[in-house]
């Protein structure tokens, strides 16, 4: 009997394992059972109770649950089939349908598996919306449970999606997005010198700052010294303010600043670049074959472009040299806006370095602060300058969605000089304020994958002041002042994968004071015009499939008035456009670019009126009678040779420009106070060779330029222009190896013709008064050959996980050679003539210490 009882036992336990196993089994976490059902084994199992509607539930399947505990289970239930479980006592709960739900996704892309930020996810039938973050996950509530998802992004196809797809588990499911490919045209472009310099397929030239390696006596990426390394850029008088394309003067440069004119460029008076590097993004230069989009600058368009792009992460740098510092950053403010700021200011007004000294000396060599600091007058009993410059600049990018982008953008740039002097019997106080404020916005909107559009509009405001007072009776004001307005509409539909239309309409206002004010003897004028500006453009640019062929041809016609400011004018002017180019194998291609443009502003340089002897130029505006209208003609045939790191560029040109005076250009003889209207014509030939490797970069450009003018109402009617600098060669090397980075470079060029007076007793005309010089030939002399070295380097290395920091040191001219940039002719108290020359930065060393996380 003990042993039956034994088995007795023993098949009980086998029996109730078994029942437990099988127990396991009816809720297999990975089974999926009817809703109904399972809801009567969680009656049983832990003794409660549901009340619901039959209908609500029956169709419903659920997976189920891996919990034990009746909350969690509920809690799993709900997020399954969004069905609402209410509590109303310890035992019964109540099963109802929710007829607004809460989603989250993530979108995926199809083929690279990455996520998708910046899409737009939007309720179909609404206006509800939401951006993906950066981690492409979204999140919408209170949506209904029927309702359908349009999902949108430039570079995938639109998706629809189903609410209720989304109401499983895990929470937030993968939504895979499809790349909307097409094939696009393979873009042929050159690297130049150094990472960060590209020649694209148009011709123009790009500088992306944040990838440019290093250039021989630059240890920042100052972009206006940089463009002066391309061959038929050059600076005569080394400044960035005077940058002469093609033999022509620096006005005839159209700057922008995300597409806002600047009518300033440069700090301690042109000597560096006023627009922070380090916010930059993209700068743009087109010599020639210039799209139809762009009036003005009838010798080159340099567009300077700061950084467009929504940053997810903060992203700032600080950095100083031996003339200042600054500071920047990217701040993201949500997933669709970011602030941009940047500001520099100098530190010439407290600090005294041996670069401040070399550029005051350059830039103050022909001024009154000069004489008077030579002069050696026992009366002077105190001297005192105070010079300092900052600029500043802010920009707030806000993605609306991904096909509508926004953008505000503000810059401001200011030099101020101030000189006392003190003696015995007199006190003398100068000032010199030049400042440029500009504030600009933009909306470019994506409506197709075909069609977009990009408005822009600017107010910009440029004010050059100087003071001199001399004493209480003898008073000197100037002020020169620009106001200028702008709407600019283009629009680009894509007609063809290899054809697309540009059309646009722009609208200027430009306004100019000259305002000259003196107590003794008593004087005073003030010149005031206004002109505006319709412009209407179009163009089609084609790229054929395999690339060989590229071709864009536009119009661009302007109807210029001047509001009856000057004697009324009212003119019209039509611009052709042309860039063309073929690859006649994958190593070779020529290309053939030709511009008709036109400008309405231009600088005088007035050598009598001038601000205090440092800035001589002011702006004024055409007016069909002193001064025309600019225009120029200009035609160019290339050929790029690339193979094996190894770049071969030849190109030829002719420009022509009417409408230029002597006030403009700079004369520095009898001529310079006639305002005789002429116009010089330059052709030229510009080679480059570059050879680079992954440690070493080394190149050879020479220029040549023959510029002539020609005036008809001047003796003899045609003579070498002033920017006539037959040949220019530059040979430089780049070496890197790992974070230190070392350039070395020569640049050579023959000298820029002068007059000079005549000799003996014929060379003072004393029947004119005041008295003036008789010259000789204009330009028919040729100062001696300018050629300067320089050397930099920059060594980079990492503070932490966080911080990647920077020292640099650059020399200018390392040889010290004296160069003399100009000479001219004036006569003193005593009716003598003087000659003075102005010469080049002597031995400039510079250091630089930056900070980037």
């Amino acid at each position: 009997m003990p042993k039956r009882h034994n088995y007795a036992v023993l098949l009980i336990y086998v029996y109730l394992f078994l029942s437990s196993l099988l127990g396991k089994a009816q809720v297999d976490p990975q089974q999926t059972v009817p809703l109904i059902a399972y809801i009567g084994q969680l009656e049983q199992g832990h003794n409660v109770k549901f009340s619901y509607i039959d209908s609500d539930i029956r169709p419903i399947t659920i997976t189920v649950p891996s919990a034990l505990l009746l909350t969690e289970i509920l809690a799993n239930l709900e997020r399954q089939t969004n069905l609402r479980i209410s509590k109303l006592n310890n035992r019964y709960y109540t099963i109802v349908k929710n007829p607004l739900v809460n989603i989250c996704g993530i979108l995926i892309d199809n083929f690279e598996n990455n996520t998708i930020p910046s899409a737009t996810v939007e309720v179909l039938g609404t206006i509800k919306n939401v951006i993906t973050d950066a981690n492409g996950k979204f999140y919408l509530s209170n949506i209904p449970k029927d309702a359908h998802l349009v999902i949108n992004h430039l570079g995938y196809k639109t998706k629809y999606f189903a609410v209720d797809a989304l109401l499983s588990s895990p929470p937030c499911r993968e939504i895979k997005m499809v790349a909307n490919y097409e094939q696009l045209n393979e873009v042929v472009v050159y690297q130049f010198f150094t990472t960060g310099i590209n020649k694209e397929q148009d011709a123009s030239i790009t500088l992306n700052t944040g990838k440019i390696g290093i250039l021989p006596g630059l240890i920042e990426p100052d972009v206006l010294q940089t463009i002066q390394a391309l061959p038929g850029i050059k600076s005569v008088d080394e400044t960035v303010s005077d940058i002469n394309v093609r033999g022509g003067t620096n006005d005839q440069n159209l700057i922008l600043w995300d597409g806002i004119k600047m009518y300033q460029s440069g700090h301690f008076f042109g000597l560096i670049s006023a627009f922070n590097p380090y916010i930059i993004e993209e700068v743009t230069l087109i010599k020639n074959g210039t799209s139809a989009e762009y009036g003005d600058g009838v010798s080159s368009v340099i567009s300077i472009q700061t950084e467009n792009k929504i940053k997810q992460n903060f992203v700032g740098g600080a950095g100083f040299n031996l003339l200042s510092g600054d500071v920047f950053g990217h701040l993201p403010l949500s997933d669709k806006i970011t602030f941009q700021f940047s500001g520099r200011r100098s530190t010439t007004d407290f600090v005294k370095t041996p670069t401040y000294d070399r550029f005051f000396e350059k830039a103050f060599q022909d001024s009154e602060v000069a004489e008077t600091n030579s002069a050696e007058d026992a009366n002077i009993l105190t001297q005192n300058e105070n010079f300092y410059f900052y600029d500043v600049s802010a920009k707030i990018l806000y993605d609306i969605t991904n096909k509508h982008k926004a953008r505000l953008s503000f810059i401001h740039i200011n030099n101020d000089l101030n000189y006392n002097e003190t003696t015995e019997n007199d006190n003398q106080n100068s000032n010199l304020k030049q400042n440029n404020l500009s504030f600009g916005g933009s909306l470019e909107s994506n409506w197709t994958s075909r069609f977009k559009t990009h408005l822009n509009l600017y107010y910009t405001k440029y004010n050059l002041d100087a003071q001199n007072i001399t004493s209480e009776s003898q008073q000197l004001f100037q002020n020169n002042q620009v106001l200028e307005k702008a709407l600019k509409l283009t629009s680009q539909y894509k007609l063809y994968n290899t054809l697309q239309w540009l059309n646009g309409y722009q609208l200027n206002e430009t306004g100019i004071i000259n305002h000259t004010l003196v107590t003794q003897p008593s004087f005073k004028s003030s010149i005031k015009g206004v002109i505006v500006t319709h412009s209407l453009f179009s163009q089609l640019a084609f790229n054929s499939l395999n690339s060989k062929w590229f071709a864009r041809g536009g119009m661009r016609l302007n109807y210029i008035t001047d509001l009856k400011t000057f004697d009324t004018f009212d003119t019209f002017s039509l611009e052709p456009r042309l860039n063309a180019s073929y690859a006649i194998n994958p190593n070779l291609k020529v290309e053939m670019l030709g511009e008709f443009k036109s400008q309405t502003t231009n600088q005088i340089i007035d050598l009598e009126q001038n601000f205090l002897g440092i800035e001589k130029r002011r702006w004024i505006l055409s007016n069909e009678e002193t001064l025309p209208i600019t225009k120029s003609k200009q035609a160019s045939l290339g050929l790029n040779y690339d193979r094996n790191s190894l770049y071969i560029g030849l190109e030829g040109f002719y420009k022509k420009v009417d409408g230029v005076s002597t006030a403009t250009q700079g004369f520095q003889n009898k001529d310079q106070f006639n305002g005789e209207i002429g116009s010089y014509d330059v052709s030229g030939l510009e080679f480059l060779i570059n050879k680079k490797t992954k440690l070493y970069s080394t190149w050879l450009s020479y220029t040549y330029n023959y510029n002539n003018y020609y005036f008809e109402d001047l003796v003899p009617h045609k003579f070498p222009n002033n920017l006539d600098i037959r040949h220019t060669f530059t040979f430089a090397g780049t070496y890197t190896i790992n974070d230190f980075k070392v350039g070395l470079g020569a640049n050579y060029r023959t000298g820029k013709p002068y007059t000079q007076p005549l000799e003996g007793d014929i060379a003072i005309d004393n029947s004119t008064f005041p008295n003036r010089i008789n010259y000789a030939e204009p330009n028919s002399r040729r100062l001696s050959y300018y050629l300067r070295a320089d050397a930099s380097f920059i060594y980079h290395f990492q503070l932490g996980n966080q911080i990647r920091a920077s020292v640099g040191a650059s020399v200018l001219n390392i040889l010290n050679k004296k160069n003399i940039l100009n000479t001219y002719y004036r006569l003193n108290d005593k009716n003598e003539i003087e000659t003075i020359k102005q010469v080049s930065l002597g031995v400039t060393p510079n250091f630089s210490f930056r900070l980037n996380f």
